[in-house]
């Protein structure tokens, strides 16, 4: 019997596609790997940066090929050589950049998570529909080859009807030392960096939850520290997600249905392979002409030039009702979390 067969990818393509001149908000490491990717994989090009901060925009500019330095970023998103801004100021600063870039008239991707709350979220997506411009919140991994074949073997009823889903996403971390993984002004902890991974996956696969279980820990400052959150939706479809600071798991998803499962084979944040599972057998997917690492983050770039392209103002692959779905998570598992004394800085 032959193996399970599998869809075309069928992204959007990295070149050939619209080019449009990008600035960016917030000049740090997630920002330079994004630039760097665009530049190295795309016809996107960043033609400018800003920051609070001259000094830093210009250095920026001068390690990633941009063109221009502002330390304003309202000049910045005023310019007429930018057509969409990209969002990567710590969590807090996303809806006031946000609104910013939409104040402007520009298109807008904002790093994950789109907004700290449900409430600036909805401010976010109010904000953009009234200006007629395209809100996307940068979940880069939604836009990678293995997430569209995935999709699409779902959407065929490859596994048949999603009965369970799981994901972890945990990354040791000194919250002992300064940052903002470990300042709370900054919105740091667990759910809002690295939970939304996991709480997007089990929504991909499973649909927007209804209910919504949680239990974990929390610092007194309010840096949650860990948490297990445990959904269902509408259809009775369950979904169990996990994210730490204080360990490290390997980044696996899986999805159980009905005549089969699913199971990445690699973290699940990046370019990954994966394996399906059916009646007629076992086939891994992998594609090695895809970038490895952050170079994906080229990907969510040219899909929003193709959304602009085609006139959208919301992702079809991940709208702004999905970042809304995922902050509402994020607010109940939150809501749920048991105060510990003490500052662990990472596992024992």
């Amino acid at each position: 019997m032959p193996a399970p067969a599998f869809p075309s990818a069928d992204n959007a393509p990295l070149r050939g596609g619209p080019t449009l001149r990008w600035g960016v908000i917030g000049p740090g490491e997630i920002a330079g790997d994004f630039t760097d990717a665009l530049h190295r994989h795309t016809d996107q090009r960043v033609v400018a940066v800003a920051s609070r901060r001259r000094e830093r925009a210009e250095a920026f500019a001068r390690d990633h090929g941009v063109d221009r330095a502002f330390d304003d970023a309202e000049a910045m998103a005023a310019s007429p050589d930018v057509d969409v801004v990209y969002v990567a100021t710590p969590h807090t600063r996303h809806l006031p950049d946000a609104l910013t870039a939409i104040a402007a008239g520009k298109h807008v991707l904002v790093e994950k998570p789109l907004a700290t709350t449900v409430a600036d979220a909805d401010r976010i997506a109010e904000a953009a529909a009234a200006a007629g411009v395209l809100a996307m919140e940068a979940l880069w991994t939604r836009y990678l080859p293995h997430s569209t074949v995935i999709a699409r073997l779902l959407a065929d009823g490859a596994i048949g009807d999603v009965r369970l889903a799981t994901a972890d996403v945990a990354w040791a971390n000194d919250l002992s030392a300064p940052g903002r993984m470990s300042d709370p002004a900054l919105g740091g902890g667990a759910l809002l960096d690295i939970g939304v991974y996991a709480f997007w996956f089990t929504q991909f696969v499973t649909g927007h939850p209804v209910e919504r279980s949680a239990t974990g820990s929390t610092r007194a400052d309010g840096v949650d520290l860990d948490a297990a959150v445990v959904t269902r939706t509408a259809e009775g479809v369950l979904a169990t997600a996990v994210t730490s600071l204080l360990a490290t798991s390997p980044g696996i998803g899986t999805v159980a249905g009905s005549d089969g499962s699913l199971r990445t084979l690699d973290h699940l944040v990046f370019p990954a392979s994966f394996e399906l599972t059916t009646g007629r057998g076992t086939a891994v997917w992998s594609d090695p002409a895809v970038p490895t690492g952050r170079e994906g983050l080229a990907y969510q770039a040219a899909a929003l030039a193709s959304f602009v392209d085609r006139g959208l103002r919301d992702s079809p692959l991940h709208g702004m009702a999905d970042s809304r779905s995922i902050l509402a998570t994020i607010e109940a598992a939150r809501a749920s979390l048991t105060v510990v004394d003490g500052r662990p800085s990472a596992a024992r």
